[in-house]
């Protein structure tokens, strides 16, 4: 088989920069995979993806002029329809033969073969390969309809008269195989060699590709196009990496923005531009967004992580003299900084206090009432929290930062920048000497935003992330808003996941059932939106009467099945957390299965089991677990485990509970300790006498209290066995 290497290529107006390498991934993939299932290409074959601004394209390797001759065999009928008495085809047979393209003189050439009961024809042939015409036609005709493009424009085509659907319009079509034109057309476009290069920088007006293999090279050198995506995308770094050292600088790293500079040029060239020193005022925050999101800038920061006022900047062409392009940017990003600190020397005309009235118009929920009403809640928790866990001045200061936690919605530059939410409002309290505590606490309560992120830095943040997490689990599961299958609109899974690290990784010291509890109890009390409502008609009417009913009533509506429904749903989050831990499937449902309230037990114990399961008397003390909680769950009445030691007959179950007793004290120390890596060790020694127990005595006997009191023996045995996780549960 004679076979070439095939380069499609389709000229486009500028396409969507933030889907751009997607697309032309997608565009590659779904090209090759469609020659594949007609057997236009060989196994070893391999596709390379090109995409710029302007193009998609995708260079195929061992692609076939026409795909191999292959048998075919068809069913037809069976034997009684399709043949008369004396083995002359039927009319049916004949329509049938007629329909494949098929004489019905080859009727001697059917094969017969037993189906069934019945005896079956078929018709065996070969069949001619696809052409690459066709099959590449059929491939092109994949790539338009399944390419994933978030929005298609509708356009009409040059003559006119018809339209067609794509991301962007088309101007352009290149089909070589090796050096030859494969005569397709898609979008109103016909097959040809011509394409073109660089808007301002080609040296060739157009471009005729001269065969496939070229491609890339010939962009480059006449068209000033770098056609690779990756390529592109590696040379950007470099520039940048460059530029930054070059003045002793190093430049915010951010993947998504390169990705996106990347779909924007088709040859970079990196320059540096400057910024007037007297922005450096404004939060370096917003002065990085600003250059990041609007302008697509890449900021430089000092040694110290400080930025400066210099930054980077991708431009799409290399001039001898850019001074023109650099202070082009610089007016432009000059404009934009202003605009920051116009922002920022507004937002402190006001202190964060004199906002707390605004939440009030802030919509928090249709069914759950605003902002307003929902940070007196979250400030009662953070509150009740802060008292947990160190007392009334945590309490106080906890509570107060709940209260200023959701402020900065209300200012102008988290108006622009809603990114920016909880770190300006750090800034505005540090600006207003409200302390670090408090100040620190406002940006840090929604943290972790995502997986990986850091948590709070103090233990008022801890209060209020917490406060603020969980009374959006709460209440939004008590509306009946829980998440199912891939939907979470409310993110609670990434709150959820929150509230688990936040309690484990802080080491606090909480019971989950009873900090649900507490927190639904404080959710469900009136007299907090009572006193919210007063206040709020003390202000200028900003919630009608109506409204602040609506509110309280939704507010008091929580079931009593939302506790045990949110522990389900955290265990559910935590267990699917340490299996991303790497722990297994058998380690994590041994300690969750327990329930264990304090989450910060939880490394430990799962630490514990895992080394518990590497002892010789692991599997035989698993297995005997499995057989005591089996016995158990069909034992209609609890007996207890208070066992009667003159009722202990057999030496095996005399010397199980002289082995228990002798061992529980120390259990129960090293639990108390949270040695748990000991108490399970411990139970290394019950291996023989549990053996022993099952070998020689019978539980289920006829006598009531003998079996009763076996019974509680066993469900001692579960009790000192299972205080640190179910190890029943490492059984095969």
């Amino acid at each position: 088989m004679i076979t070439k290497n095939l380069l499609i290529e389709l000229l486009v107006e500028e396409l969507p920069p933030k889907s751009l390498n997607k697309l032309g991934a997608s565009f590659a993939e779904i090209l090759i995979n469609s020659l594949k299932t007609q057997n236009l290409v060989t196994l070893d074959a391999v596709v390379t993806a090109y995409a710029t601004p302007r193009r998609l394209a995708a260079h195929i390797t061992q692609v076939l002029a026409q795909a191999p001759n292959h048998a075919v065999t068809t069913k037809l009928m069976p034997v009684s329809v399709g043949l008369d008495k004396e083995g002359r085809a039927t009319p049916a047979l004949i329509k049938k033969l007629s329909g494949l393209g098929v004489d019905a003189f080859v009727v001697s050439q059917l094969s017969r073969a037993m189906e069934g009961k019945s005896e079956t024809l078929f018709l065996e042939r070969v069949v001619p390969g696809i052409v690459l015409a066709e099959g590449l036609q059929q491939a092109l005709d994949d790539a338009i309809a399944q390419l994933p493009i978030p929005k298609v424009m509708t356009y009409q085509l040059a003559d006119g008269w018809e339209s067609v659907n794509f991301v962007r319009p088309a101007h352009g079509l290149i089909a070589l195989h090796g050096t030859e034109i494969v005569p397709v057309s898609i979008l109103g476009l016909a097959a040809s060699k011509v394409t073109h290069g660089h808007r301002f920088e080609a040296s060739t007006h157009p471009i005729v590709i001269r065969e496939a293999d070229g491609y890339a090279q010939q962009l480059e050198t006449e068209g000033a196009v770098i056609a690779s995506f990756a390529e592109r995308r590696t040379r950007i770094l470099n520039q940048l990496i460059a530029a930054a050292a070059k003045e002793n600088l190093q430049f915010i790293q951010d993947e998504a923005l390169l990705d996106e500079v990347t779909a924007l040029v088709e040859h970079p060239n990196v320059l540096i531009g400057k910024f007037p020193s007297e922005f450096l005022e404004v939060p370096q925050e917003c002065l990085i967004l600003t250059m990041k999101a609007n302008q697509k800038y890449f900021p430089l920061l000092d040694s110290d992580g400080k930025l400066v006022n210099t930054f980077l900047m991708v431009s799409n062409i290399c001039l001898v003299d850019a001074h023109l392009v650099i202070d082009g940017n610089e007016r432009v990003v000059r404009s934009r900084l202003a605009d920051a600190k116009f922002f920022f020397d507004q937002d402190r005309r006001n202190t964060l206090v004199s906002r707390i009235p605004g939440l009030d118009k802030v919509v928090y929920h249709h069914q759950l009432g605003t902002q307003g009403l929902r940070i007196e809640y979250v400030r009662t928790i953070a509150h009740e929290i802060g008292q947990m866990l160190g007392g009334n001045v945590l309490a106080e200061q906890a509570g107060e930062a709940a209260r200023l936690a959701k402020v900065d919605l209300l200012t102008d530059m988290v108006g622009e920048f809603p990114e920016l939410q909880g770190i300006m409002g750090r800034y505005y309290a540090q600006h207003e000497g409200l302390g670090d505590a408090i100040a620190y606490a406002i940006e840090d309560h929604y943290k972790p935003r995502f997986a990986g992120d850091v948590l709070p830095r103090n233990l008022v943040g801890v209060c209020v992330a917490l406060a603020d997490k969980l009374e959006t689990l709460i209440n939004l599961f008590g509306i009946g808003q829980i998440p199912t299958g891939d939907k979470d609109p409310f993110a609670l899974r990434r709150h959820a996941l929150g509230v688990i690290r936040i309690l484990i990784e802080k080491d606090l010291p909480l019971e989950m059932e009873r900090l649900l509890e507490r927190v639904i109890d404080i959710l469900q009390d009136k007299r907090i939106a009572e006193q919210w409502a007063q206040r709020a008609a003390s202000q200028k009417p900003t919630v009608q009467t109506g409204e602040i009913a609506t509110q309280n009533h939704a507010r008091h509506q929580i079931s009593a099945e939302v506790n045990g429904q949110l522990l389900e749903f955290i265990y559910d989050r935590l267990a699917g957390s340490l299996r991303e831990q790497g722990y297994s499937a058998q380690e994590v449902d041994a300690v969750l299965a327990l329930h264990p309230q304090h989450l910060n037990d939880i490394p430990k114990r799962i630490a514990a089991v895992r080394a518990f399961a590497s002892l010789p008397e692991a599997a035989s003390l698993a297995a005997a677990n499995k057989r005591v909680s089996n016995i158990l769950k069909k034992v209609a009445v609890d007996t207890g485990s208070q066992v009667d030691v003159e009722h202990l007959q057999a030496p095996a179950e005399q010397a199980l509970y002289q082995a228990l007793i002798e061992m529980q004290d120390k259990v129960d120390e090293a639990f108390l300790e949270k040695d748990y890596t000991v108490a399970l060790q411990i139970l290394a020694a019950l291996k023989a006498p549990v053996d022993t127990f099952f070998d020689h005595v019978m539980v289920n006997t006829d006598d009531d209290r003998l079996r009763n009191n076996r019974l509680a023996l066993l469900k001692k045995l579960q009790q000192v066995m299972n205080r640190v996780a179910d190890i029943s549960r490492l059984a095969s």
